[in-house]
C-alpha cells in the first residue's frame, strides 16, 4: 500500500502529487497539515519528526522531503528517470535544490503575507516580490532556448520548477512578463500529470 500524507494547498504536496501521478503507481493521498491538522499526532510524528508535509509510506518504507520523494520517484519509475549521463544529472538535481533554496524562498513572505496575514506587511512583500523577481529572470534566461529545464524529455526538474512557478504565477500582485518561463509553464502544466497538482486554488 502507497500513501502520500499532505494537503494539495501545500506546494511541497504538489510537487510530490504531481511526480506520483507521472509515474502511474497507485496511492491513496491522506489529508495532513493545515486545518487537516494530523501532523502533531505521534503516529505521524513517529514517520516524520519534523511535522510537515509530504510523506510518503510505502509497505513501511517512509520518505520526507519533497525534492527527495520526486529523486526516489525517478529512481523507480522509468517514466522520470534521470538523464544517464553524469553531466545532465547534475544539472537536474541542480535545478532541484535552486527551486527549494533559491526560487521558493524568495517568495515565501509575498505568499504568506498575501494569504495567510490579517493584516499584511507591505515592506515584506515588496521585498519578497523583488527576490522572487530576480529568480524568475534566471529561470526565464534558462528556459529561452529550451522544451523542458534539462535535457529533451520532461522530468523532475521540471516539476519541482513548474510547481514554484505555479505559485509564483498566481501570486495578486504584479510580475513582470517573462515569455519563455511563460511558454515552458504553459507546456508542462497541460501535461495530464499536473491535472491533480495544480488543480486546487492557491491558499
Amino acid at each position: 500500500m502507497r500513501r502520500l500524507w499532505g494537503r494539495l494547498t501545500s506546494v511541497n504536496v504538489q510537487k510530490a502529487v504531481w511526480g506520483l501521478d507521472e509515474t502511474g503507481l497507485p496511492y491513496e493521498r491522506v489529508e495532513a497539515g493545515g486545518a487537516h491538522g494530523v501532523v502533531d499526532d505521534p503516529g505521524y510524528r513517529a514517520m516524520n519528526p519534523n511535522g510537515l508535509v509530504p510523506t510518503l509510506e510505502e509497505n513501511g518504507f517512509v520518505l520526507w522531503e519533497s525534492n527527495a520523494i520526486l529523486r526516489y520517484l525517478a529512481a523507480v519509475s522509468p517514466a522520470l528517470a534521470l538523464p544517464a549521463d553524469p553531466r545532465a544529472r547534475a544539472h537536474a538535481e541542480q535545478w532541484l535544490d535552486w527551486q527549494a533554496t533559491s526560487f521558493t524562498p524568495a517568495m515565501r513572505d509575498a505568499f504568506w503575507q498575501l494569504y495567510r496575514a490579517a493584516d499584511p506587511d507591505r515592506g515584506l512583500i515588496a521585498a519578497s516580490l523583488k527576490k522572487s523577481e530576480a529568480m524568475a529572470e534566471i529561470l526565464d534566461r534558462h528556459l529561452a532556448d529550451r522544451t523542458y529545464a534539462v535535457g529533451d524529455s520532461f522530468g523532475i526538474a521540471d516539476i519541482a520548477l513548474g510547481c514554484a512557478a505555479h505559485r509564483w504565477l498566481n501570486l495578486p500582485a504584479e510580475r513582470i512578463e517573462r515569455p519563455a518561463l511563460r511558454r515552458w509553464y504553459d507546456r508542462i502544466a497541460a501535461r495530464p500529470g499536473a491535472a491533480r497538482a495544480l488543480g486546487e486554488p492557491i491558499a
